[in-house]
Order: structure tokens, then sequence, then C-alpha cells
């Protein structure tokens, strides 16, 4: 239904406004009699097979929702209901803020992939708590952090310690966002001596709390071997929990989207199918070199049941897609996890 009906309706429209045209629809039908009973008889597959326990938290599936869909944490209890094991909202940031101007999502279909600069737009940390307040469902939450744009680099680590502490009690785990394209200068934190100091900063807070939540940094996937080496070893330093890999790429090699588009476009990070070979290859290097010492959450082009077994066979432990849950819908979840059910 998704592809022959509101797929097409969806990509007739400009690609935010189609965001927000799907989640109004998602929440009237989860509010309709029955609605929600609907869609988890449509996506949901339960199975004790699909439980993984990773750092203190059990995910009723490995199947998640990647930061930047619900980045406000408006819609995480009707997506809920769409088969996911986690939903990741963010990126937030301490104060409000508009992101970059419009037009700033961008599909470029023939590649089965999106161009976003968004820039972080999200209405502050403290604005989400109140519908984190009122979960109405048993979901693991992920929270993804980030530094406000006005902020200096230098007074960075002071956005990600207000993140943390204002978010502490509403989320199930967190998420380091060092590695987003879209902010200006905003890679530049991954430099390891300023990571080794935020995420000792964070666990130092971390281990004051009653109940310590799980931190996880996301990377790029544009860092070469070197570079994923010095990841290992901060992983290794400051014992956080593990690594998403990976964000949005700045390469646009390979496309077979005319370059004239691409240049019309212009800056922003590429999602989608253009990404799948590159996120695997971290994936399996920080794997392999690593000897599997932290859990990886692998995303990067997700478009199919073989794409995401692949992550999973590459050393992921959980998968997140975004990318893909807008070219093949939700049927997308409910197909990998009957995959994963039938090969154990």
């Amino acid at each position: 239904m998704y592809k022959f009906f509101v797929k097409p309706l969806l990509f007739a429209m400009q690609p935010e406004k189609a965001h927000y045209f799907a989640t109004k629809w998602l929440t009237i039908i989860s509010k309709i009699p029955g609605g929600t009973w609907l869609m988890r008889t449509l996506y949901e597959v339960t199975n004790k097979k699909l439980e993984r326990n990773l750092f203190g938290l059990t995910f009723k599936n490995p199947v998640g929702l990647a930061a930047g869909f619900d980045k406000d944490a408006r819609w995480f209890n009707e997506l809920a209901n769409l088969g996911f094991g986690f939903i990741e909202i963010g990126t937030l940031t301490p104060k409000a803020q508009v992101g970059n101007p419009k037009p700033r999502l961008f599909r470029i279909t023939e590649d089965e992939g999106l161009i976003n600069r968004m820039g972080f737009n999200n209405l502050g940390a403290e604005d989400a708590i109140q519908r984190l307040k009122n979960r109405k469902t048993n979901i693991i939450i992920g929270g993804n952090i980030g530094k406000n744009t006005a902020t200096a680099n230098d007074d960075a680590l002071e956005d990600y310690l207000f993140n943390f502490n204002t978010l502490h009690d509403y989320v199930d785990y967190f998420v380091v966002n060092v590695s987003c394209p879209n902010v200006k200068d905003l890679t530049k934190l991954q430099d390891t001596p300023f990571l080794l100091n935020l995420l000792g900063e964070l666990k130092k807070i971390n281990q004051t709390k009653s109940k310590p939540k799980p931190i996880l940094l996301k990377i790029a996937p544009d860092l070469n071997n070197s570079q994923l080496d010095e990841i290992i070893e901060i992983v290794a330093q400051t014992k956080i929990d593990g690594i998403i890999a990976t964000n949005t790429t700045t390469s646009r090699e390979g496309l077979k989207t005319d370059k004239n588009r691409i240049n019309e476009i212009s800056n922003g990070g590429l999602s989608g199918q253009p990404l799948k070979k590159r996120s695997t290859e971290v994936i399996r290097y920080l794997a392999t070199k690593s000897n599997k010492a932290f859990p990886i959450i692998g995303v990067g082009g997700i478009h199919s049941v073989e794409d995401a077994m692949e992550k999973l066979d590459a050393g992921a432990d959980l998968v997140q897609i975004y990318t893909g849950f807008i070219y093949e819908g939700p049927g997308l979840i409910k197909a990998i996890n009957k995959k994963i059910v039938n090969s154990l």
C-alpha cells in the first residue's frame, strides 16, 4: 500500500512538507479507535528471538529509527506502533533554533537518497521534555544531543553538558553527535582531545546519577582508517558504551543523479543508498579492529532486508533506518524483523 498509494502522494510534495504531512496523518490514525491496533497488526513482529540486550537495556527488536525524523520528540508514541525496537529523538540543542534556510531537504530519487542541510532545527531540549514526560509507550528512547550553531566550539562542552543533565531522566540512552556536516565547524569536534574531554566529563556526571544512562558516540562515514583507530582508542579510554556508525556523508562520489542537479542542491549531508557501502565498511573495520570490544549501531543506506543483514553480518548489534523508511515505508521494519527471526 505504501509504495503504490502513500509514497507517490508524499513524493509529489516538497520533502520537508511531506514529512509534516505524513506525521500529521500518523497522529490522526493513532487517535481513531482501532488505529493503533491496526498499525501494530500490520507492522509489528513479536518474538523473543528478536530481543537484544545491550549496555543494560533490553531492545524488543534490533531495528530502530535514526535521529532526525523525530527531532523534537513529537511523534515517538505514534512511531512506536510501526514495529520499531527503539526510537532516537533529536538532535536536540540547549536553545531552540530554526536551522538553515529553506529549502534544505532534497530527494535524489535516482540514487534513492536524500541530501539535507537542516542545521539542527529544533525547539530545544527543555521543550522536548514536556512531551517525554507523557510517554505512552515503553519503547526505548535515545536522546541525540548537539551544540547550538551560535555556540563557539570553545564553548561547545557546556552545551553538551546542559543537554545531558536536562534530558537525563527522560531518555534511555544518549548519543553524542559531533559528526553532522550541516552545522558549521561541528565535525572539528571529532578531534581526539575534545572528544576525550567531552566524553570524560559526561561519564563523570553520569556516575553521579542514581541511574546512569548509556553514552554512545555517532561518527562520520568520512573518517579514514587512522581516524577510526583513534575512535577505537577513545572508546577504550573513556569506556563509553558504544558507537553509532554512521552519520551522513559529504561525499558525492558514484551518484547517478545529474551533476548539475547535485551542484544546484549544493551543500548537505547525503544519506540513503549511496551511503550503504561506506557505512558497512566503517562498521566492519570497527568491529574487526577492536575485536568487537563495544556495541555498534549500524545506520546508512538500509533500504532492504539484505541491506540490514549486511550491516549485522559486518558487526552491527542493532540497526537504524531513516532514508530507507522514507523510500520503502514501515513494511521495511517488519520485513527485516521477520528475516531475523527466520534466520535464527
